[in-house]
């Protein structure tokens, strides 16, 4: 959309109005100390046409590759009507609808989409999303930490499974609150061993809450059932993150051990949002009805005017994250809620059966691929078991090679396990995902590449 800056003349008129010299004047009651100096890495604009030419030329460098690359962002299929209607000017303009009256379409939307997301993770409450699957996991676990009211170590325990981006985004934002995030080593099959969670509780006390990622960063899976049962025993809050796609074919979260998880976040990306050189994306939230009153952002609810008809509203909500700052239970002053609404509509056009058969295919296809190039001399599983459509190989040799050979040959072949993970042989570990995008005809030119830069 297009940007209308005020000019120096609409400025001045604004001064003159309110009597004041100049601009800075309006912010003499902040510290000199605490002023930036100007930015100097800011470079100087330039004209919208050179702009469209500088991002085209810039777009034009991804055409023609067949696309692998995973680590939370995945090259799905997005049905065309999905952004035609995102991008209607309904939904396009339409800004916070704190005014009930003038946003029942926007509500309306965000209410279809709480629903479907509860349902999906089998959990009783969703919000109006999140930023984005990191700051998911931040938000979960501030939320964990005021629900769990029987624990007051400020501890986090998360697997060595969860993605490193989402930790270390954890990490920066709880980490002045005096929260102490511990995250716990992998097994050789690169997921959480079960045994290791009483070793770790006899070296001290027990965590408020642990997180749990489903599939796991390495594409694997863990043992979400036991995990929860032991969190459950020893009054620790389990937090899932889980990549929604695969919901069509695992267990939800609401099902985990006995009693189910108890917040649930993660990155909505794969429904209906493209991987748009890694964002930006929306998180989800949910939660079972007794933390209701803990969870950050905003709830959508549905209620009866006078004469029955159906409306929607903001409902749970004390507006602290907006006007009580200190006291505030979330940062959330906003949403990714353009996002969201793609993700709503994507959802209600695929539907629960045409879900289950996109995730079917990804994780059908991600296992012909392992396969396949587990029979090339030298390479092996990097983890062993069950992945959901992404997956751990190791290379005999240098995997940032490997890849630059692919790119060459017009394939992303996949990220290096470096450069996210610090895990012994991670230079020669190569992580690949597949979507229902991926044919027959590009699995085998990926087997056609990879064994040509093997070689």
């Amino acid at each position: 959309m297009p940007f209308i800056p005020h000019t120096q003349a609409d400025v001045d008129e604004m001064l003159a109005e309110i009597g004041v010299p100049a601009l800075a004047d309006l912010f003499d009651e902040i510290p000199s100390s605490l002023l930036s100096e100007p930015l100097q890495q800011v470079p100087p604009g330039i004209s919208e046409m050179a702009m469209l030419q500088k991002l085209g030329a810039r777009a034009s460098l991804d055409d023609g590759y067949i696309c692998f690359l995973g680590g939370g962002s995945y090259d799905h299929h997005i049905p065309a009507a999905v952004w035609d209607l995102t991008a209607r000017g309904e939904f396009m303009t339409a800004y916070t609808p704190y005014q009930a009256e003038a946003s029942q379409g926007t509500l309306q939307l965000i209410y279809e989409y709480q629903s479907m997301m509860a349902g999906l993770t089998g959990m009783d409450v969703s919000n109006a999303s999140v930023y984005d699957g990191a700051t998911g996991v931040a938000e979960a676990i501030l939320m964990a930490l005021r629900a769990n009211k029987k624990n007051k170590s400020k501890q986090i325990w998360v697997l060595g499974g969860l993605h490193p981006h989402y930790a270390d985004a954890a990490r920066n934002i709880v980490h002045n609150q005096g929260v102490s995030i511990h995250s716990l080593a992998l097994s050789d099959a690169g997921v959480m061993d079960i045994s290791a969670l009483d070793a770790e509780l006899a070296n001290g006390e027990a965590p408020a809450a642990i997180v749990v990622q489903q599939p796991n960063f390495f594409g694997r899976l863990e043992a979400v059932d036991d995990i929860t049962r032991w969190a459950s025993a020893h009054n620790v809050l389990v937090i899932a993150v889980v990549n929604p796609m695969s919901l069509a074919l695992l267990k939800p979260p609401g099902e985990w051990g006995d009693d189910g998880a108890d917040i649930v976040c993660g990155d909505g990306q794969p429904f209906g949002v493209p991987m748009a050189s890694g964002g930006p994306s929306f998180g989800f939230m949910c939660c079972r009805q007794s933390l209701v009153r803990q969870m950050p952002g905003r709830i959508i609810g549905a209620t009866e005017d006078l004469q029955g008809k159906t409306g929607y509203t903001l409902t749970l909500q004390a507006r602290e994250q907006h006007i009580r700052r200190g006291k505030a239970t979330s940062n959330i002053c906003t949403n990714q809620g353009l996002l969201v609404t793609a993700g709503t509509i994507y959802m209600s056009i695929v539907g629960p059966q045409g879900i289950r058969e996109v995730a079917s295919r990804c994780h059908s296809s991600a296992i012909v691929l392992r396969d396949r190039l587990c029979q090339i001399e030298g390479v092996e599983p990097f983890f062993p078991g069950p992945v959901f459509h992404e997956f751990a190989i190791r290379v005999p040799g240098s995997a940032a090679n490997v890849l630059k050979s692919m790119r060459e040959q017009s394939v992303l072949g996949g990220l290096v396990l470096s450069d996210f993970v610090d895990v012994p042989d991670g230079d020669k570990g190569l992580l690949v995902a597949v979507t229902e995008k991926r044919s027959a005809a590009d699995l085998d030119t990926y087997v056609a590449a990879f064994s040509e830069a093997i070689r």
